[in-house]
């Protein structure tokens, strides 16, 4: 009786290497924007490396209300609430679960690295809007954590294009 044999996904090495390093760099980002936040909430006259003029501050983004819960936590839940935390700290989360993502090469990690991406690139437009609009601000750290989301995005779909097209195959 013949054997069946499973074969593995094949996702490039450097494909895993680039989702390393994205998150590598989102993680840097958040730890430095939290660094910046809890600097100028203790100290009103700190001045960030971003905080390059008036309309380029990452410090008075970071400090804003849409800096904490995405500006949406403390109106429906308050602001002592336990998910009422600075941005960057659910960017910390979502980039470690990526990265960790990044290692796992079945359909359901791929299709949840993919919907986490979908997910952090509809904050990034979002954030981008408030910053744009609503701010009036251009923010160099939160622009990059757009990058790093959007790459990362695009990574996602080549993963999960790569993962389901060898389960069919395999079929």
């Amino acid at each position: 009786m013949a054997s069946k044999t499973v074969s593995r996904p094949k996702v490039s090495i450097l494909q895993i290497y680039a989702g390393f390093l994205l998150c590598i760099a989102g993680i840097g980002l958040s730890l430095y924007a939290f660094n910046v936040e809890t600097k100028k909430e203790s100290d009103k006259d700190y001045t960030a490396m971003c905080d390059i003029g008036d309309r380029i501050s990452c410090s008075k983004v970071f400090t804003s209300k849409y800096g904490r819960g995405f500006g949406l936590i403390e109106p429906i839940l308050g602001k002592d609430n336990f998910l009422n935390v600075p941005n960057s700290i659910y960017g910390l989360v979502f980039y470690s679960l990526q990265m960790y993502l990044c290692t796992v090469h079945t359909p359901r990690a791929s299709l949840f690295m993919l919907v986490n991406s979908l997910l952090s690139n509809a904050g990034s437009i979002y954030l981008a809007c408030i910053l744009y609009f609503v701010l009036e601000d251009a923010c160099v750290v939160c622009i990059s954590t757009y990058m790093v989301n959007f790459l990362l995005l695009l990574l996602s779909v080549m993963k999960w294009r790569q993962i389901n097209s060898a389960k069919k195959k395999s079929d």
